[in-house]
């Protein structure tokens, strides 16, 4: 996937606040085309409420409650098949919701393989080394819901990254994260991103991704 195109996009709940603020000043909602290119390093910035989760989720294919339409290179998503996005989950996009959806009564290494025994994109040796470098391999077998909400979202990256992809989604990835971890994952999900040319979306209300040449959009 080379391209995603956003036109004139706008939640249902947001329908009779076209003249506000919000909608008027945003890069995104009801605005015109914005395109999320191969390789592109953006931050989406807004308040809370301001619908960044729920543009990742629209993007993703888990909620349709929008007008306008979503194109992944020249295709409309509303057209795409179950089938099909089942492929394009495994394969092109990824995503990191802002909840995390981390299973809490298993261990961390238990989350992680969920992910990759579908993917079959990392190596046990690759894993436990993005382990080591996130200062969290010492709790590859602790079940999750032990873990500080700061370790939970790094365990969380670690999953997200175990599986190709063309676009990486990330819903306030470092939001629990002090700047030195922060610098670490950015770092990671840098250098994966790079490996695969792939484009990073994250997104921001305060503390976000040290990434290089990142744009901040104003959503």
């Amino acid at each position: 996937m080379d391209k995603i195109l956003i036109k004139r996009i706008l939640p249902e709940v947001f329908k009779g606040m076209e003249g506000s603020s919000r909608i008027r000043d945003s890069r995104i909602w009801d605005a015109a085309p914005f395109t999320f290119e191969r390789g592109c390093r953006i931050c989406l910035q807004a308040e809370s409420g301001a619908g960044k989760s729920s543009l990742l989720s629209f993007i993703y294919g888990n909620r349709s409650d929008y007008s306008g339409d979503i194109f992944f290179d020249d295709k409309n998503i509303r057209k795409i098949s179950i089938q099909e996005w089942c492929r394009i989950r495994k394969t092109e996009i990824a995503l990191l919701p802002q909840d995390m959806r981390l299973f809490p009564e298993i261990s961390v290494i238990e989350n992680i393989r969920l992910k990759n025994n579908l993917t079959n994109c990392k190596t046990e040796r690759e894993i436990m080394e993005m382990l080591e470098l996130l200062g969290i391999a010492d709790k590859k077998d602790v079940p999750v819901s032990l873990l500080s909400i700061g370790q939970q979202q790094r365990v969380a990256i670690v999953r997200t990254l175990c599986q190709p992809f063309d676009f990486i989604f990330l819903d306030e990835p470092v939001s629990h994260l002090d700047d030195t971890n922060n610098r670490i994952v950015s770092n990671l999900i840098e250098n994966e991103a790079h490996k695969r040319e792939a484009g990073v979306i994250t997104t921001s209300v305060g503390n976000q991704l040290k990434l290089n040449n990142m744009e901040n959009v104003n959503l």
